[in-house]
């Protein structure tokens, strides 16, 4: 298919809520405003809850992303004749989210099809059952898949044999990590952004900092996230925190603004995210390693999953190995801690190392990637 010139390239983008609150929000704002600081023309379709930042035009007609909502599908598919009129002028179709694929697939006709593969949803077969896998397969192998990290790559060929996968990592917003604003240290800090999910690691991180508070006692944790998503496994957090007795020196925070975020990786030492994989469901790149570093942060993630993508072992941070569901096994989570509270020069070369490579993981650069596949798509 021969494609207009790059300043004349329309792209219809099929995007979730336009706001920060979760990934796949934030990658869809964040993305569509770098390609519009690049000059890309878009028509956008977004959720219907979905407020519509200054300065955007989009339709909100799609319905919250809920993969798990028994009718998401049914709406999908009932949406296609007025999506295909709002996106008949596009050249390209991209869905910034899996689980709008089949809606996106029926509406591409002959153009070129973009799919972002974030995470867990590549793995079509362990996410739907039939028949909606073998429509997410189809659409996935009718795609260009766009995946975050190149543990979501290998995960979707695995999963769809023969789809094309091209790896454009997440970016961050350098503005937000310049300057940041001097705290003053209250003791030696370990930040934790995430939602407290099993998924995350939580439990083993508390853990971690009964051991580690062993021999460094002014060591603390702030776990900065929602706790709206697994009340049962929040409780077991707060029942492991009052076990350890670490009342005053582990906190829940909760889901916090964008300033205060700022503010906490500001007045941290060290950064950690112990993910695990949770049966089929993973960490596709874990973009709150990458904010840590832009942050100037030494940051620990773990092996076999997206944050191998977003820690360079011994450069940026320290990888170790996923600690299991049952959250049992710390002592590599509170090595790694200890180890970098007590050596501030490692922790100073790593935070250096760090930044650097966040720097050259910009929204700009991620849009810049994902504009040449739009031009030339394979």
């Amino acid at each position: 298919m021969i494609l207009p010139r790059l300043d004349q390239l329309h792209v219809g983008i099929l995007a979730a809520d336009l706001t920060h609150q979760h990934g796949w929000a934030h990658y869809s704002i964040s993305m569509i405003h770098a390609l519009r600081r690049a000059g890309v023309s878009m028509t956008i379709l977004t959720t219907r809850n979905s407020p519509i930042p200054h300065g955007l035009e989009a339709h909100t007609l799609l319905p919250t992303v809920d993969p798990f909502e028994n009718a998401l599908h049914i709406k999908l598919l009932a949406l296609i004749p007025r999506a295909r009129r709002l996106l008949r002028d596009c050249d390209v179709i991209h869905t910034f989210v899996e689980p709008f694929a089949p809606l996106a697939y029926g509406i591409t006709g002959s153009r070129p099809l973009f799919i972002t593969g974030h995470g867990s949803y590549v793995r079509v077969h362990d996410a739907y059952r039939p028949p909606l896998d073998r429509l997410h397969a189809a659409a996935f192998r009718r795609a260009t898949l766009l995946c975050v990290s190149e543990y979501t790559a290998r995960a979707a060929r695995q999963a769809v044999p023969n789809v094309k996968t091209v790896v454009i990592p997440n970016g961050i917003d350098m503005d937000r990590f310049t300057n940041l604003p001097p705290l003053e240290k209250n003791g030696r800090t370990v930040l934790f952004v995430g939602a407290v999910k099993p998924r995350k690691g939580v439990i083993a991180l508390v853990r971690a900092m009964a051991l580690v508070r062993e021999t460094i006692p002014d060591a603390r944790c702030l776990i900065a996230g929602s706790t709206a998503l697994d009340h049962a496994y929040v409780e077991r957090v707060r029942a492991e925190i009052k076990t350890h007795n670490l009342s005053d020196s582990v906190q829940l925070l909760g889901r916090v603004s964008d300033e205060e975020l700022t503010r906490l990786y500001a007045s941290a030492d060290v950064f950690a995210m112990p993910s695990v994989n949770d049966g089929w469901k993973f960490e596709g790149f874990g973009l709150s390693l990458l904010e840590a570093s832009a942050a100037g942060l030494p940051v620990i993630g773990t092996r076999d999953c997206g944050a191998e993508s977003a820690v360079d072992d011994d450069i940026t941070g320290l990888l170790i190995p996923q600690l299991g569901m049952d959250e049992t096994h710390v002592e590599p989570l509170s090595g790694a801690i200890t180890r970098l509270l007590r050596e501030p020069d490692l922790r100073a070369r790593m935070g250096l190392a760090g930044r650097a490579k966040a720097q050259s993981h910009t929204w700009d650069d991620a849009a810049r990637h994902l504009i040449t596949h739009y031009a030339h798509p394979s």
